[in-house]
């Protein structure tokens, strides 16, 4: 699962381990006998004593995740240490450590962190030795967002799996553990050791644009046994899992990227609805749990995000639920949580609230500074920052990083996007398609029947790291499947000339795959599939978001739900089409009627085999 060997790391070669302990004083070595992780508890003696050998400044930045530009710990290209400077002061992740001593990093796409597996491995090992060279240094709790589905960080050829609404449509909770236990792997194979998934809202809201298919449905029992499931998996392989977003971010139509959303749900609703997933992972061991920026009146009336409520945060979640893990905030460059107060204030108030970790302020330089003067102010107590440390720290001891901060190569090589990992994958998603419509036993779609098959439709951004276009990958996988199949493009808004060109192109296959994303009243693409059908042509819809495209799309003979358009869910819906697998999901949310939202159409629990 993990090699702790001294090879080179491309081009530099990794530090010996002894060489690290002697450069951090002994810091290390008085963790050794930890134990190997998730085993023994850790010796908080020996952890509070690192703890008393901080400095003030050092203490401040344990509690902060920060993101850093570049693919390299100490070089990086140039247009990345001109963003380090412009939004940091540093220019490099080393320079980031040792001015702020931060206690975590995350990692993005978008910050050229995670280019392929050998790279970022080579990233995480840079990073821990800047760290460790320190003086006191201590090892870094390195992050990202790995949900899977349309959230990834880490792509090609990394193992990526189905999403959460993908997995609750396959509804087993050992797929879920599975997904947890390869994707845990092969995270800390490249030096990642929390994963921020999965996400435990409870998505009972249609509208909602920030979760949706990235929650595993709307039965919170049905919920609540996924998140164990994959809780349990990610922390065998020794990550640490993070639910999210506590108190609950299911039943929302604003997005907190953006805008600052409130959650109208009695106490009542909140406890039969929202806190079950939350509950079941505490009960699982969960290592950490992260905030959302979003206002619950009936757990806290004063207006404040639950990020920076006592209230909720240590109120409900550490003394109601007994949750004594690390508490980490949503990004704190999100606009939910800096709507009311200033970006100086925001990490303050949180840490009294009770979070442990700061994660990705906009400014650090402003936060880093802002936490340090509320404990020489007195406003925080030196203690309230230990008493977060050493969660951090035992978590760091329990997950190895004292021991084995390295990665290596080999352990790359022999772990990440195996041929069996990605196998489980495949097996995975197969579980997952979900048939809702199938008039006249359409589906499976005869080869000698239909040989050329047309795919049209939506082609949103491919999520980070698959190869997409979603057309282009439906046509390449039924091309293999024995079809005749070419992509034609359309759009998630088709114009009429766009429609017009898929209708001729329609006349001249024998059958149409019609890929739509988020269908709205008066969409383009709900014009697209009717004009399809009118051709007499037979047309099968697949809704590569969410499922409840079915319901403003009465004349498509055919429809299935993939809940995501990354390549290993189109695949596994082009083996369905082909009749290589039957379909076997079952709806994890309800499809109201678009006439009638109050009337459900297709219940949870439903869908079609053959």
């Amino acid at each position: 699962m993990h090699d702790t060997g001294t090879e080179s790391t491309g081009n530099t070669a990794q530090p010996a381990r002894r060489t690290v302990l002697a450069a951090t004083a002994g810091v290390t070595a008085a963790l050794a006998a930890a134990g190997p992780a998730h085993a023994a508890a850790p010796d908080d003696r020996r952890l509070r004593a690192l703890v008393s050998r901080m400095t003030l400044e050092e203490k401040v930045g344990q509690l902060f995740v920060m993101r850093v530009y570049g693919h390299s710990a100490t070089a990086p290209d140039q247009a990345d240490i001109d963003a380090n400077l412009k939004e940091i002061g540093v220019r490099t992740a080393a320079e980031l450590v040792a001015k702020y001593r931060v206690g975590g990093i995350i990692y993005f796409t978008w910050a050229h962190n995670t280019r392929e597996p050998h790279q970022i491995a080579e990233l995480s090992n840079g990073i821990q030795k800047a760290s460790l060279a320190l003086p006191r240094g201590l090892p870094v709790l390195i992050s990202t967002d790995q949900e899977h589905g349309i959230v990834a960080r880490v792509g090609e050829p990394a193992t990526l799996f189905p999403g959460a609404m993908a997995v609750g449509a396959g509804g087993s909770r050992s797929d879920a553990r599975t997904l947890g236990r390869i994707a845990g792997r092969e995270l800390r194979a490249m030096g990642i050791r929390q994963d921020y998934s999965p996400v435990a809202d409870v998505n009972v809201n249609p509208a909602n644009p920030v979760i949706g298919v990235r929650s595993f449905g709307a039965d919170p029992r049905a919920v609540a046994a996924l998140v164990a499931a994959e809780v349990a998996g990610y922390q065998a392989s020794g990550v640490a899992a993070t639910a999210k977003h506590f108190p609950g971010h299911g039943d929302t139509n604003v997005d907190s990227h953006t805008g600052f959303p409130t959650i109208t749900h009695s106490r009542e609703l909140w406890e039969k609805l929202d806190a079950p997933p939350f509950r079941a992972a505490i009960a699982a061991g969960i290592d950490s749990i992260m905030t959302a920026h979003l206002m619950v009146p009936a757990l806290d009336d004063s207006g404040d995000p639950a990020t920076l409520s006592r209230p909720i945060l240590t109120g409900i979640l550490r003394e109601r639920l007994g949750y004594d893990g690390v508490v980490v905030t949503d990004s704190l460059g999100m606009e939910g949580v800096r709507t009311k107060y200033g970006d100086a204030r925001v990490p303050v108030l949180a840490l009294k609230a009770g979070v442990d970790q700061l994660l990705n302020p906009p400014d650090l330089d402003l936060a880093w500074n802002a936490v340090l003067t509320a404990v020489r102010e007195g406003e925080l107590t030196e203690a309230r920052l230990d008493e977060s440390i050493l969660r951090v720290l035992r978590l760091k001891s329990e997950l190895g990083l004292f021991r084995s901060p390295y990665v290596s190569q080999r352990g790359v090589d022999r772990t990440v996007g195996t041929r069996a990992h990605r196998a489980s994958a495949d097996r995975i998603a197969e579980r997952t398609t979900t048939l809702l419509v199938n008039e006249g036993r359409l589906l499976p779609l005869s080869r000698r029947r239909y040989p050329k098959v047309l795919v049209v439709g939506a082609d949103p951004a491919s999520p980070s790291g698959t190869t997409g276009p979603p057309t282009g990958v439906l046509a390449g996988a039924l091309t293999e499947l024995g079809f005749t199949a070419t992509a034609l493009s359309t759009g998630t808004a088709p114009s009429a000339a766009a429609i017009a060109k898929a209708v001729a192109a329609a006349r001249e296959a024998d059958a149409v795959v019609a890929a739509t994303y988020n269908v709205t009243a008066n969409s383009g693409q709900k014009t697209l599939v009717e004009q399809l059908v009118a051709t007499g042509r037979p047309v099968v819809a697949v809704a590569i978001r969410n499922p409840y495209d079915v319901a403003r799309l009465p004349s498509a003979p055919a429809c299935l739900a993939s809940y995501s358009w990354t390549d290993v869910e189109l695949r596994a819906v082009a083996r369905v089409i082909a009749g290589r697998v039957r379909p076997r999901g079952k709806l994890p949310v309800p499809v109201q009627r678009a006439d009638d939202p109050e009337q459900v159409l297709y219940p949870i629990g439903y869908g079609l085999s053959y």
